[in-house]
């Protein structure tokens, strides 16, 4: 596996790449990896000649209020798990290479980013789209790969692909489990021995209001049904449940409108997010 982290030998390992006609995976993470970002690769090495992945913990995407140097970080262990997921090149920079200059031209989301996550954080998703638009351009991949579990990013990054005509294809990658259902998470690290017991019950609030609206088409209902059994499950406070379509991520809802029911869980030191998707076949 090479291992850089200045653009330069990264646009070299994707010359040599290009040139013999290989195909793309690119995996952008931002470390402390998990089977979650394994099952990426994994996909990614599968479906392509060539996997990169990158480790940038990105400043863009953090707010005031959020503590950047907190969030946790391994690069000797992440080094080994992406050896292991048989990734050819790990591309893990410092900020002052991501972000030498700021000329002030920036990205930003649209009405995809008033809700949800980013009801809560203005601005998150604009430096999600300020990094992987910079990424796309360093790696040019033939695929990008992201989790289902970060179901708003993917849809905004989706949307950015879609209106910018970035040449690469965008796949979705279902969200990887523990065997108790709690979504795999870098946070889930920060959960005490009582709140990880908790947790599941985010997932099975999940499961009952998405099979309520598949049967009764409700959403204020299923809404509610998602609510009580995290409320009377966990400790947690409830940061926002909504059913909305998507990818548009908007409140008109019809019976041929894919959904998703996501959820954001506050402990006393993680937020956890889940959610699953409902496509207008039912399924």
């Amino acid at each position: 596996m090479i291992q850089v982290q200045v653009i330069e030998a990264l646009k070299k390992g994707i010359y040599e790449a290009k040139t013999t006609g290989k195909s793309i995976g690119f995996v952008p993470t931002m470390g402390y990896l998990h089977e979650g970002h394994m099952s990426l690769a994994k996909q990614a090495r599968e479906d392509n000649d060539y996997v990169v992945m990158s480790i940038f913990v990105n400043p863009a995407q953090f707010g005031p209020n959020e503590d950047l140097d907190k969030y946790p970080r391994d690069l000797e262990r992440d080094i080994k798990m992406a050896k292991d997921a048989a990734v050819d090149l790990l591309f893990f920079p410092q900020a002052h290479e991501m972000y030498p200059q700021d000329g002030g031209i920036t990205i930003h989301a649209g009405a995809q980013a008033n809700v949800l996550c980013g009801a809560s954080r203005p601005g998150h998703f604009d430096g999600v789209l300020k990094v992987v638009t910079k990424l796309f351009h360093l790696v040019e991949p033939t695929r990008v790969y992201f989790g289902q579990k970060d179901a708003q990013q993917l849809a905004i990054i989706e949307t950015l692909v879609r209106d910018y005509n970035f040449p690469l294809e965008v796949r979705r990658v279902p969200t990887v489990r523990e065997s108790d259902g709690l979504a795999k998470s870098s946070r889930n690290v920060f959960l005490s021995e009582e709140e990880r017991l908790q947790a599941p019950a985010i997932y099975q609030a999940i499961q009952l209001g998405i099979e309520h609206f598949k049967e009764h088409q409700n959403v204020e209902e299923a809404k509610k049904i998602t609510t009580q059994h995290i409320e009377k499950g966990t400790s947690g406070n409830i940061d926002y449940v909504e059913l909305l379509s998507y990818p548009d991520l908007t409140k008109d809802i019809s019976t041929n409108t894919s959904v998703i029911l996501a959820v954001a869980v506050f402990f006393e030191k993680a937020r956890l997010i889940d959610n699953m998707m409902l496509n207008n076949k039912g399924e």
